[in-house]
Formats: C-alpha cells, sequence, structure tokens
C-alpha cells in the first residue's frame, strides 16, 4: 500500500509535463511592456477569482456553513480548509491592511491603468442573479478566459469532492515561474508607482500559497483520497485537464497580447 506521501509524488509526477509547459510558456517572453502587463491581468483576474469560488465551495462541502451547525466531515480537513480560506480571504496588503488576495489583485490592476471592466462586468451580470454561464456570456469575457472559469465551474458541479480538492491543489500550484517574477521586478522599479502592489501581490503569493498552504492542500487532497485507487486515477486526470485549460487561457492571452483587442470598451 502506497503512503500519502508516495500518492502525492506520483500525482505530481504524472502532471509534471504540463506543469512545465505553462512555466516554460512563450506568454512570459511577450509581457514586456505595461500595456502587454494589463492585457496579461485582465485575463488573468478572472482565475484568481474562480480559484476563490473554488476554495469556498471547497469550504462549503468539507465543513458545516448553514445553521443549525452540525459536526461535518474529517476534523482535519476542516481544520486544513480553514486554515486556506482565512490566508486568502483575509491576508495584509502592502500596508498591513487586511484583504483578499482578490482584493488585492483588484488594486494592482486598478494601479497599473486597467479599469477592470470585464471582471466588473461579471460581477453586474451575477449580482442581477444570471447563472454563471450566462454571466460570462452577456458580460462579453474574452472567450480564453470564459473557457477556464466554465472549466472550473464544472469541477464545482462534479460533487466530487475528492476531485474538487486536488483541482485545487495542484490545478494551481506554484505556477508563477521566477521568470514572470523578474519581469515584473524590472518594470517596477522602471514604473514603481504602476506595479509595485502587484508585485507585493505575486511575492506574497509566493510565500504564503507556494509554501504552508500547499502543504495543507497535500494533507487534504491525501485525506478525501485515502486508500482508494479509483480517487487517485480521478484526481490525476481531473489535474490534467485543468492544468490543459490553464495552457488554453495562456495561449488566449498571448494571442491577445501580439494583436490587442480592447477589453476596456
Amino acid at each position: 500500500m502506497a503512503s500519502y506521501s508516495d500518492r502525492i509524488t506520483l500525482l505530481k509526477n504524472e502532471i509534471q509535463p504540463l506543469r512545465e509547459q505553462l512555466i516554460q510558456h512563450e506568454l512570459y517572453k511577450n509581457i514586456n511592456s505595461l500595456e502587454e502587463l494589463t492585457v496579461f491581468m485582465d485575463h488573468h483576474v478572472f482565475a484568481v477569482w474562480d480559484f476563490m469560488s473554488l476554495l469556498k465551495s471547497l469550504q462549503q462541502k468539507l465543513t458545516c456553513t448553514v445553521t443549525p451547525w452540525m459536526p461535518t466531515g474529517n476534523s482535519n480537513t476542516r481544520y486544513l480548509i480553514n486554515e486556506i480560506v482565512t490566508g486568502e480571504e483575509s491576508d495584509v496588503d502592502e500596508a498591513g491592511n487586511r484583504t483578499s488576495h482578490f482584493e488585492l489583485y483588484l488594486r494592482a490592476m486598478q494601479q497599473a491603468g486597467s479599469q477592470a471592466v470585464a471582471i466588473n462586468n461579471l460581477f453586474n451580470e451575477l449580482n442581477f442573479g444570471k447563472h454563471i454561464d450566462e454571466a460570462l456570456i452577456i458580460a462579453d469575457i474574452p472567450l480564453a478566459a470564459r473557457n477556464f472559469v466554465q472549466h472550473t465551474f464544472e469541477v464545482i458541479g462534479n460533487n466530487k469532492n475528492h476531485v474538487q480538492a486536488a483541482v485545487f491543489t495542484f490545478g494551481r500550484e506554484d505556477l508563477i515561474p521566477d521568470m514572470f517574477v523578474s519581469i515584473v521586478k524590472e518594470l517596477s522599479q522602471q514604473l514603481p508607482d504602476k506595479v509595485d502592489i502587484l508585485l507585493y501581490y505575486l511575492e506574497r503569493h509566493i510565500e504564503v500559497d507556494g509554501d504552508h498552504h500547499s502543504r495543507l492542500a497535500y494533507q487534504m487532497t491525501a485525506e478525501l483520497c485515502g486508500d482508494d485507487d479509483s480517487k487517485w486515477h480521478e484526481a490525476t486526470a481531473a489535474v490534467k485537464e485543468a492544468l490543459q485549460t490553464r495552457i488554453a487561457l495562456w495561449d488566449g492571452i498571448l494571442t491577445a497580447i501580439k494583436a490587442p483587442v480592447s477589453l476596456e470598451g
């Protein structure tokens, strides 16, 4: 019987070729100006947002979030997911104020000069009660971002906690290459009043998500998959699909940068 650490290692080995495609993606070599960076952010913000949706869905499924309260699920898993939620939803910004990582990213977009029209349009439609699929179309979300979000909500809707946890853990983990951080640092030196919030976001993301939260998420996935081979196989297949969807998002952003279409109109 394989240990949990062996299972995690095997899964990581299975998905490594797709991770390499993402980390080595041509997109990063084409972000060399503030304008190109804002095109990236106008798309990437949807991945930041639906990451939070994936996380909160896990919290709803793995803990009790309604009244009357009842003990729900495994206590270790409850602890793990609640600690991750606290860090993602109530972290600190560059001034030490409490904020979610998503709200921090929106501030970074604003500082860089983006009006964040597309994501705000989506929120308006959702506030009007539209279903996510309808809202994505009405709000005129870029196709690559729309497909990415739709895939995430398909994962949320499949009601398989081990699959959702694996996609959360391995489909988003440690995908910011050093090269991109270096590019943002260089832009920050040239334009410190335009990019320093994004640089803080990236460094904070790496510090929190790339270390402590990754270990917690590994434990959560292992708890949910247990010793069930079929669950580990399902989890691995789902993570591969999630990474392929992320590659398609990166392809779409690269196309938008090379042939820019305004997202502000």
